[in-house]
């Protein structure tokens, strides 16, 4: 077990902001199309995030009255840079009841700090 987990930490990125549920992120990912690649972003609310060598997070934007979830593996090379717009000040970790609520009622109050 000591060669899988020597493998994990040499895969395991550092250069992310410190973010939690309820942040506001613009994930920018690379898009391989044919031959070229291309950065898009991803802008939307963390309603949950997961830990350990397998961490991941879920962000979600609602496009065009549609409700958009993607989850991202926080320690893939797909993933180009993450930066935090606004700081939410939530009472759970996960945050999965903002999917049944809509227009002012799934507004997130604003934490003034870290």
């Amino acid at each position: 077990m000591q060669i899988i987990e020597k493998i994990e930490k040499e895969q395991i990125r550092l250069d992310y902001p410190e973010f939690t549920s309820g942040d506001t992120v613009t994930v920018y990912v690379k898009i391989k199309e044919g031959e070229k690649e291309r950065i898009q972003a991803f802008q939307g609310v963390v309603i949950s995030r997961r830990k350990g060598t397998t961490a991941s997070f879920t962000v979600r934007k609602v496009s065009y009255g549609v409700g958009v979830e993607r989850i991202f593996p926080l320690n893939s090379p797909i993933i180009d840079r993450i930066e935090v717009s606004t700081l939410g000040r939530v009472r759970r970790s996960k945050i999965y009841y903002l999917r049944k609520l809509r227009g002012k009622a799934a507004r997130i109050k604003e934490r003034r700090y870290r």
